[in-house]
């Protein structure tokens, strides 16, 4: 493909983040909601530089000369980075000084410096520099590299200049270290106390932690003449991974990865602008970092631990109205999930419809005596996960269950290897992921002995196991007792739990084998339907878009006239409009209240609207070097739902921004209608639904009965009911 056909894949995501980061700026968007956009900026940023950067300055280092799709090499992609990220944190402070901070001080939620303190207050923070500062942090003595701490990933410390005298015992062994000034470093740690709270008549006044031992720095070193605090922080890179190859125990594989990352290299250091040169150059050499991947910051440090001040209480007028999900009209809480999947399919849009039917359906099974045998793939769950406890409780009652845990969901190892010790003391049989490959496909598969035989029921999802990220991220929940699915699933399971070669399935798709060429034989197949003059339409949500052979073939199908209509929530590398080329195509992106998490494909396929939901979004890794599926959702009515959705998002003019040929983006139209917004069409759809099936409750005639009647009544109830699908 010509390189310039395509949007480098690392300037396409901070396009994305600059999204985000407009929404902190929006005027419209209520005052607290606005500080979690900013502070969500900032979180992003840090796994970027961990990841992304990390990797790239890795290549650097070996002197790598490879292109990317984009014709650019890692030493050029790391330039473009650093001047693109330094006009973000630019945007990032001045939204935070000129207008979050004020505006939150007029709301109530005040930041109070050393020399603003009240008596009262200062009584008040000295007391807790006393209680929880002073007795706790340490500060250490730094002659050169021998003796740096080594410090933890993403935490705040304290660099501390000291005047003349002599220089610590023990610190700077080295001749070189001979001229260095007299330095200290004061790891605070992952301290969960960064805010301050400070008394005031009205609202919440914090001062920031290292204000507070700025402060009162000179407790820490009596006598001592202290020339400047600087508060810095680095970040490591975290691109590493388990040789699996040579790993025997992948468990122990995974612990190592862990351990290496605590001590990889800094991938960028920030610190406050006001540092000195001294110690700016001190702290490079130590870290041994270059002047590209040092951020000097105008303001405090680490934005993402704003969020905090989010969750503060007496401010809802700064939130936003709460949407709590709404019960699916499809699943009567009275009603075994058993039951109303022998009834019908059901489809859950997370989260304006409840996640709950998910979990009761695992719960259920776990205490099912009927139930025989439970499969599932976790890739990320909560802390706390109601999910993985129905799994040990099923095993405690005798029923086989298999949970494939991928060891290898990237910051999530941690807690994944807990869960996978803790089911196999239960007598989960657990499986750590596959060899070369991360199991990224949803599904869960529920053996269950019935009457007519063996009955298997399955849940298919875009999104993960997580009922916590459930009401925050939209995705599709897709429950059925359908067969062939089923089939397919239980094949799908026995072909990566075991050595048994895969096989063919009757309505699935899988990646690493099949799923690019399923989709691109149906990208092919609205090509040739153009060609004999047949309409021809393909419409996708997905969070990135950047494999070059998908994107080749939908440049293909443009130039063929294919109308196709992206939804692309993140990384886009495809230049979308471009006569010739891509005309015929358009992307839109949605930044608003919920993070867009849905992968829904639609194909006009000569009239018969083919329509799948999927883990996987359209990039290599994804297609070549993750487990991944495609699921095809045939039932007219949820069908017809699904396409809705991608309807409904395409014409977005409120949050909906359209990208264009150069890889920036249109902004909405500030006089868009509100019933143009999709996530609030959405969850208007679901209150709607909620309500007529209240309303049809309500319409309902029951009569009353006599005993006599009554005791017949519940004796029909016993029997089966009918099969009206028949």
């Amino acid at each position: 493909m010509d390189p310039s056909q395509f949007i480098n894949r690392e300037l396409s995501w901070l396009s994305f983040n600059d999204r985000v980061l407009d929404e902190a700026g929006e005027a419209s968007v209520p005052l607290l909601e606005r500080l979690k956009f900013l502070a969500i900026t900032a979180s992003n940023l840090d796994e970027f530089f961990m990841v992304r950067v990390g990797g790239l300055q890795l290549l650097r280092h070996r002197g790598s000369q490879t292109r990317d799709p984009s014709g650019m090499t890692a030493a050029e992609q790391l330039a473009a980075i650093s001047d693109r990220v330094r006009q973000m944190v630019a945007r990032q402070y001045t939204c935070f000084h000129q207008q979050l901070e004020p505006q939150l001080a007029e709301a109530g939620i005040r930041r109070v410096r050393p020399d603003g303190l009240n008596p009262r207050q200062q009584q008040a923070a000295r007391r807790v520099f006393a209680e929880e500062v002073f007795g706790i942090f340490t500060p250490m003595a730094v002659g050169g590299r021998q003796d740096f701490p080594l410090l933890s990933n993403k935490t705040l410390n304290i660099c501390v200049q000291l005047g003349g005298g002599e220089r610590p015992k023990g610190a700077g062994r080295d001749a070189a270290a001979s001229d260095l000034p007299r330095l200290a470093v004061i790891p605070l740690g992952r301290s969960p106390s960064r805010f301050v709270e400070l008394p005031t008549e009205t609202g919440f006044a914090y001062m920031l932690l290292e204000d507070l031992v700025a402060m009162e720095i000179q407790r820490f070193f009596p006598g001592e003449s202290v020339v400047q605090c600087v508060p810095f922080r680095i970040t490591r890179n975290a691109d590493l991974s388990v040789r699996e190859d040579m790993a025997a125990d992948l468990l122990a594989g995974m612990t190592e990865v862990l351990d290496e990352r605590k001590q990889s290299p800094c991938a960028r250091l920030e610190l406050a602008g006001s540092a000195s040169p001294t110690v700016r150059n001190l702290l490079q050499s130590v870290l041994e970092v270059g002047d590209e991947e040092v951020y000097a910051l105008d303001g405090p440090l680490d934005l993402s631990a704003f969020l905090q001040l989010t969750n503060l209480a007496g401010f809802d007028p700064y939130r936003n109205e709460p949407w709590p999900p709404r019960p699916s009209p499809r699943v009567d809480r009275k009603t075994s999930m058993f039951e109303i999947l022998r009834q019908q399919d059901v489809l859950l849009s997370q989260p304006y419809e409840s996640f709950e039917p998910v979990v009761r359906l695992i719960d259920e099974a776990a205490d099912d005596p009927d139930v025989l045998a439970l499969k599932i793939i976790l890739y990320r769950t909560s802390r706390q996960s109601p999910i993985v406890e129905a799994l040990a409780r099923a095993a405690g009652h005798g029923k086989h269950v298999t949970a494939i845990l991928e060891l290898k969901a990237r910051f999530d190892e941690a807690r994944n290897i807990e869960w996978a010790r803790a089911l196999e003391q239960e007598g989960v049989q657990v499986i750590y992921g596959i060899q070369g490959l991360k199991t990224h496909a949803k599904v869960c598969v529920i053996t269950r002995r019935e009457p007519q035989g063996i009955q298997r029921y399955v849940h298919f999802s875009t999104g993960n196991y997580n009922e916590v990220t459930a009401g925050l991220y939209t995705d599709i929940s897709f429950l059925t007792c359908n067969e062939q699915l089923a089939a397919d699933a239980t094949s799908f399971f026995n072909a990566i739990s075991g050595y048994s070669q895969p096989q063919k399935f009757h309505k699935l798709s899988a990646a690493p084998i099949g799923l690019r060429d399923r989709l691109l034989q149906l990208i092919d197949g609205e090509v040739a339907r153009r060609r004999e003059g047949q309409e021809a339409h393909i419409m996708a949500q997905l969070n990135s878009l950047a494999d070059p052979q998908i994107i080749e073939a939908l440049y293909a199908a443009s130039q063929a006239g294919v109308k196709i209509d992206l939804n692309v929530r993140g990384i886009c590398c495809l230049r979308p409009g471009v006569p010739g080329l891509s005309e015929n195509i358009r992307a839109v992106s949605i930044l608003d209240r919920y993070l867009e998490h849905r992968r829904i494909f639609y194909f006009f396929h000569g009239g018969q609207r083919l329509v799948f939901i999927a883990s996987a979004d359209w990039m290599p890794r994804n297609l070549d070097r993750r487990i991944e599926l495609l699921i095809p959702i045939e039932n007219p009515s949820l069908r017809d739902r699904l396409i809705d959705i991608l309807i409904s998002y395409a014409a977005d003019r409120v949050k909906g921004r359209q990208l264009l040929a150069n890889g920036g983006y249109e902004p909405p139209s500030p006089s868009a209608p509100p019933g143009s917004r999709h996530q609030w069409y959405l969850y208007q759809l679901a209150c709607e639904a909620e309500q007529q099936a209240a309303q049809l409750q309500r319409t309902t005639f029951i009569p009353h009965r006599s005993a006599a009647n009554d005791s017949a009544a519940k004796t029909a109830a016993q029997k089966p009911p009918l099969d009206l699908r028949q």
